[in-house]
């Protein structure tokens, strides 16, 4: 991380955005505060136009990983905590008074 002043920023503007490019963080200082940080912008992606596109985009930037084979008819089923159903209810009515 860098720190720089207003003043220098102004005459070396391009060395900057070049460190910020690189992924460097700059902050910016007026008489030694801290005013403005000169960072990477964040690169939104493209908006997929359906499922198949959404999970592809997400497959290529390793955010998730697809399927080698497919689920046709699968099901899934919750096997629950095995905690009797008197228990879950106090659980979620203390929950429920925690968050009120």
């Amino acid at each position: 991380m860098k720190v720089v002043g207003i003043k220098q920023l102004k005459a070396r503007l391009s060395e900057y955005i070049r460190l910020a490019k690189r992924g460097e963080t700059v902050l910016v200082t007026e008489r030694d505060v801290v005013v403005a940080e000169l960072r990477p912008a964040r690169r939104q992606p493209p908006v997929a136009d359906g499922l198949e596109e959404a999970l592809e985009a997400l497959s290529a930037s390793g955010q998730l990983t697809r399927a080698v084979q497919h689920k046709d008819g699968w099901t899934w089923r919750s096997q629950g905590l095995g905690l009797p159903r008197e228990t879950v209810r106090a659980l979620l009515e203390e929950l429920r008074q925690d968050r009120g």
